[in-house]
């Protein structure tokens, strides 16, 4: 079968044990493993390919990514959400694998989704190290509010085990994460440019350096938008909608809330920026914070790009 003349995008759905395959005119279904992954290469050979789209799903997505890149496949993995709004614009309001395939290929190509480049084996480690962080804390955080309210001797003595067995892991866990970066003169490099910044801690810098890989090679607006804290207008006609921030990684943008935080106590800059925006502009506390956020990670990304520290010059404020 010869290759058609313009490239198409192909979409993929993901389940735990199957990959439902969409290219314009034609389905394939494939097991999710290293056999499928290589039933599903040998079949992608026969098209000219502009993008393979595939859902982020938590972690399913990651092998199959890695056999199709390896075979030098360009990707692009989306938000399930975007996905979804796409097809409720669309009309497209029935939900099968197969039907989701067709659709994130429909996606790609009337966004004309442009490839990305997978992270490093040693970005996925740290990813995932990051992400096994946050889900133990929301446990700790479940098991300390449940020792509030027990009673019972033998539910407490069971309740304070397993929060010290979680404290343990977490400690392990920040472990890990230092030994991953101290391995890695690059990124021991990056954390401690980050670190310089008053308000970003060892925590908001191993998160950032993890899923926000995009940090220093795009622009202050585009990182914005991946975050979530660029405004969006709300314009219709001569009237003029509040601005609102959505969408974007949350998991970043958590760290960023608290890093901004601080920096509006210890870092003069965004101290003074935010209390301009409270008390000379009158802008409500939770506006300014966002917009404070949006400052600290443009200023993040300019140090990023250009490799130099934090420096602070009074005149210049």
């Amino acid at each position: 079968m010869a290759k058609p003349k313009q490239p198409i995008y192909v979409g993929i759905d993901i389940s735990k044990d199957k990959l439902d395959v969409w290219v314009p005119g034609k389905h394939g279904e494939f097991t999710n493993d290293d056999d499928g992954h290589d039933k599903l290469v040998r079949f992608l050979r026969r098209f000219t390919i502009e993008v393979i789209v595939m859902e982020a799903t938590g972690g399913l997505e990651t092998e199959v990514a890695i056999a199709l890149a390896e075979a030098k496949y360009p990707l692009a993995i989306v938000n399930p959400r975007q996905v979804r709004d796409y097809a409720k614009a669309v009309g497209r309001l029935a939900k099968t694998d197969k039907i989701d395939a067709e659709v994130l290929a429909l996606f790609g190509g009337a966004t004309k989704l442009q490839a990305q480049e997978l992270p490093s084996d040693a970005q996925r480690r740290l990813r995932a190290l990051v992400a096994r962080r946050r889900q133990i804390l929301v446990m700790l955080n479940a098991e300390q509010n449940r020792l509030g309210t027990a009673r019972e001797p033998a539910v407490v003595t069971s309740v304070e085990a397993v929060i010290e067995a979680l404290k343990e892991q977490l400690k392990q866990i920040d472990d890990d994460c230092d030994r991953e970066l101290r391995e890695s003169p690059l990124w021991k490099g990056k954390v401690e440019l980050l670190e310089s910044v008053p308000g970003v801690g060892p925590v908001s810098a191993k998160t950032l350096l993890a899923e926000l890989p995009e940090l220093g090679s795009v622009t202050g607006k585009q990182i914005a938008m991946l975050v979530g804290v660029a405004p969006i207008n709300r314009d219709s006609g001569k009237q003029r909608g509040r601005r609102t921030t959505w969408g974007g990684r949350s998991s970043v943008r958590s760290v960023l809330y608290m890093a901004t935080l601080a920096a509006t106590r210890f870092n003069p800059v965004i101290r003074e920026f935010y209390t301009r925006l409270v008390n000379e502009r009158g802008r409500p506390k939770r506006v300014a914070l966002i917009a404070s956020m949006r400052k600290l990670l443009t200023i993040l990304n300019a140090m990023m790009r250009d490799g130099v520290p934090w420096s602070f010059s009074p005149a210049a404020a």
